[in-house]
């Protein structure tokens, strides 16, 4: 995903080197940089972990950062229009993102806002009902090759992401049919720094400008407009071009071993460029970028993402002092001390998101997706998770997490939460699972194996397509990094044991399983998993769940469609009503598609000798890194 989009995160504590989704998905300066908050004391709010520190020392130019992947999901696509099957926080916010910078930047430091002073364009201006979109963009902004970014940049990332989808529906992780960029009938650029789209209809306004134009990363057309390596560059600006120059950037994309030789992957806008990868483990390095345009230059001479098999090998090279900055698990934090002796301040705090278990409504493996399609069923499960001890658990968050009943958590603070994402709508309890259950004409069997007694549609019948002698056993594919994802995981299905249902648990890596368990990408596999827990979602700055519950979202991965939700979301998209997404979220919180989990908090370790100013790391929190404000002291 974009900038203001939704990203898939592999877990609740990752890190340091972030997924849109495809694992999903949605700074500095003034703002990420020490704009919006240029205190440590404004990230040391409640639900945090630990403090950041003050920025300290004089700079010294140069020095090469070293920054952990989370083990299992590196980048593995590097073309900013990336497939569904690719998007990752990972791959975008701690990949692309160094290089190819979005329209608007956000978040500003850890506040799931747009920082302005990180963008290259001022907020858009609407009219016409809001059918008439014009985009003022900033001067000083520039390629690498020292061309201007320009507003034909723009129209190139518009046209190339209109014949993406025109191709194929995935190829576009933050696609769904009818909106961006379906929605844009006329692209026109009357001169150098403006835009003017033309919408097909009337759209909520924030939801127009925090969740879908924040899509928008502009590309090099003077050096990409081509459909091969040698040939010249065309007009992109018709249907048939532009989707032979999309088929020739995403072909060059799939090449993994040629993207830091490839002379298309060198013209940048961002403050980094490429200058190694490794396609066998997805670690790689980039160097500082001269001709960058933004508002800090780069003070360090590079970056270095460094790749890992286990949280454990990351873990020991921090306490070795091989890292700058690194992530810290939370099976690692009875070692903070540690950590703080060999030289790392560490600081931790939720990102804009929700971690879940996703449910798979079309596994008709043991009758789950008549099962899941209860609703009765999701209440009992989300009563067996007891989110205050996990949160807790010594063995689990260590107090570093805060509770999340929703798709909008309470940490950090958003104006879309609504009442029943704050106070638990399902709390823990055994008893009220069973009662539900029973109720519902199922024999519950503690510790042993449920049932279903009653088959049928009446009230207190087990519901449609369950036939009788049923029982309530199936599968949870989790991933296997960070060990918070199983730890969790475990505890919820032994409080599932206790009325008799069994799930039986087993672990694959993030990239596996945002690739193959998915009803959308990778629907020939929908038999083979009743539920996953990849990590979650980062949200949007309007964080309506039109792309993850929406019948025909782009990151539905596990078939949910419930008609009041999709019409709660049309609202939210396109009324002119201030709570509409409000009232969506509200909706989808007491539906359940899913398990809420809690909102864990991003921990990391920054090395001593690094500096800058706080809102530049608090914005890790949120997936995203801005080194260009970083400096080692002299």
């Amino acid at each position: 995903m974009r900038a203001l989009s939704k990203g898939a995160r592999a877990g609740a504590a990752v890190a340091a080197g972030a997924l849109v989704l495809a694992a999903c998905g949605s700074g500095s300066g003034s703002g990420g940089g020490g704009g919006g908050g240029s205190s440590s004391s404004a990230f040391n709010a409640p639900g945090g972990y630990g403090k950041l520190p003050t920025q300290s020392g004089t700079p010294k130019k140069g020095g090469v950062v070293t920054i952990a992947e989370s083990p299992g999901a590196g980048p593995n696509y590097i073309f900013p229009i990336t497939p569904a099957a690719n998007e990752s926080v990972y791959t975008i916010y701690q990949f692309q993102y160094y290089m190819w910078r979005p329209l608007w930047w956000a978040p500003k430091g850890a506040t799931p806002t747009i920082d302005f002073s990180q963008s290259m364009a001022n907020a858009p201006v609407f009219s016409d009902n809001n059918k008439t979109i014009t985009i003022h963009m900033k001067s000083g902004w520039k390629w690498s090759d020292g061309t201007p970014v320009t507003s034909k940049d723009v129209a190139f990332d518009l046209w190339l992401t209109k014949a993406a989808v025109k191709i194929s529906p995935a190829n576009d992780g933050n696609y769904t049919p009818g909106l961006y960029p379906d929605f844009i009938t006329s692209i026109q650029t009357p001169n150098a720094s403006t835009v003017v789209l033309k919408i097909n209809k009337t759209y909520n306004q924030n939801f127009m400008f925090y969740n879908q134009l924040g899509q928008i990363v502009p590309l090099p057309a003077q050096a990409w407009s081509k459909t091969s390596a040698t040939g010249k560059t065309i007009p992109f600006d018709n249907m048939t071009n532009a989707k032979s120059i999309y088929k020739f950037l995403n072909a060059q994309s799939g090449k993994l071993a040629t993207y830091a030789t490839n002379p298309l992957w060198q013209v940048v806008d961002g403050p980094f460029k490429l200058k190694t990868f490794d396609p066998s483990t997805d670690a790689n390095t980039l160097v500082a970028n001269p001709a960058y345009g933004g508002p800090v230059k780069p003070k360090i001479a590079g970056i270095s993402d460094v790749a890992f098999t286990s949280t454990s090998a990351e873990f020991n090279q921090l306490l070795s002092g091989n890292l700058d900055v690194g992530f810290v698990d939370f099976s690692d934090l009875p070692q903070v001390n540690t950590l703080k002796a060999k030289g790392y301040n560490v600081w931790g705090y939720p990102d804009f998101g929700f971690s879940y278990i996703g449910y798979n409504f079309k596994d008709p493996t043991g009758d789950f997706n008549n099962i899941i399609s209860q609703l009765y069923i999701r209440q009992a499960l989300a009563h067996l998770q007891d989110e205050s001890a996990v949160i807790q658990s010594k063995g689990v968050f260590d107090g570093a997490a805060g509770a999340a009943y929703g798709p909008v958590p309470a940490v950090p603070k958003s104006p879309f939460a609504p009442a029943n994402a704050l106070t638990n709508p399902y709390p823990f309890s055994i008893s009220a699972a069973k009662n539900l259950l029973t109720s519902h004409g199922w024999h519950v069997v503690p510790g042993g194996t449920t049932t279903c007694q009653k088959p049928g549609t009446a009230s207190d019948e087990c519901g449609a397509g369950i036939p009788k002698g049923t029982a309530l056993t199936w599968n949870l594919i989790y991933g296997n990094s960070p060990a918070v994802i199983g730890a969790q995981d475990e505890i919820w299905a032994s409080n599932a044991k206790k009325v008799g249902i069994t799930i039986n648990l087993s672990s694959k890596t993030f990239n596996y399983i945002i690739s193959n368990l998915s009803d959308v990408s990778n629907p020939s596999n929908d038999k083979i998993w009743a539920m996953q827990d990849f990590g979650g979602f980062t949200n949007s700055l309007y964080p309506t769940t039109n792309q993850l519950f929406n019948t025909s979202g782009s990151f539905n991965f596990g078939g949910f469609s419930n008609p009041q939700i999709d019409k709660a979301i049309q609202n939210s998209i396109s009324s002119l009503d201030n709570t509409a997404v409000q009232k969506e979220i509200g909706l989808v919180t007491a539906q359940q598609p899913g398990l809420f989990q809690p909102n864990a908090d991003l921990v990391f370790a920054f090395k001593n000798t690094l500096s800058g100013p706080p809102a530049s790391f608090a914005d890790a929190s949120q997936y995203q890194f801005s080194p260009e404000y970083w400096y080692f002291k002299k």
